[in-house]
């Protein structure tokens, strides 16, 4: 049994130091690693990544994580990424990371991903230089999703996970306003992953969204955003390809006060 803690959205900025860090700490207690699926900060400042960083610098179980919209607001994106990477985080945008845990092995593959829109409702590479680029970024961030993960399997990874900020699945986006779903996510991820194979799919991004949803190939979805989990974070307990499954996290409940936007 593999427990996969997850959270997104945490939005931290300067008046967030130490806000999460007594739920974390308690980790070892309920989970093998943590999950941060983007939007760690609030305008992508580095200083903000800096408080992320103490918030999650030494924990106890490897975290994995990969950058949301408002983490690249601010225009510097690979200066977050390697402030978070020096506090010992693993960064992956179109890349992968193993984790052993009781002598398995747990690939875990990340991407930001992007938006575009899903099957029936979504944009297409036709039309304007500006609308081709839109959706090429998303199918170049979905790219990668896939050959990291089909990486894992050669890898001989019993367990893969596929990480992005945004969403794979429309399930997960239920109590969104329709009219934003094109900004909120793509399909072209979620076609990465039944491609490649997971266990499980973790996201974040749409704040009013649903917990649950799954792909067509069968992949369980889980939004992993802070204001819908209303946690710290949840844990996910994984059995391998055939059997993912999900479990409430043991977490403190979050911190109050205003989220910004997705």
């Amino acid at each position: 049994m593999i427990r996969v803690a997850a959270v997104g959205d945490i939005h931290m900025g300067l008046d967030s130091q130490g806000v999460l860090r007594p739920a974390f700490e308690t980790l070892p207690d309920c989970a093998d690693l943590l999950l941060l699926a983007g939007d760690l900060t609030r305008h992508g400042t580095p200083e903000e990544a800096r408080v992320v960083a103490r918030e999650v610098k030494d924990l106890p179980v490897p975290v994995v994580a990969v950058l949301g919209n408002h983490d690249h607001h601010d225009d510097r994106p690979d200066e977050v990424t390697a402030i978070l990477r020096d506090a010992g985080v693993r960064m992956l945008e179109g890349e992968a990371t193993v984790v052993e845990v009781d002598g398995a092995r747990v690939g875990v593959a990340g991407t930001k991903g992007f938006g575009g829109g899903f099957v029936g409702r979504c944009g297409s590479e036709f039309g304007e230089r500006m609308m081709k680029d839109f959706i090429r970024y998303t199918r170049r961030c979905a790219d990668g999703l896939r050959t990291s993960l089909a990486g894992l399997a050669e890898q001989g990874c019993e367990t893969r996970v596929a990480l992005t900020h945004f969403a794979p699945v429309p399930d997960t986006l239920a109590g969104e306003p329709l009219e934003i779903y094109p900004f909120l996510g793509s399909y072209l991820l979620a076609e990465a992953v039944d491609d490649a194979g997971a266990d499980l799919a973790v996201h974040g991004h749409a704040h009013a969204g649903t917990e649950h949803g799954m792909t067509s190939g069968g992949v369980p979805v889980r939004n992993v955003a802070q204001p819908v989990i209303r946690k710290a974070f949840n844990v996910y307990h994984l059995k391998g390809r055939e059997h993912a499954g999900a479990a409430t996290g043991r977490s403190a409940a979050a911190p109050p006060g205003p989220h910004p936007g997705q």
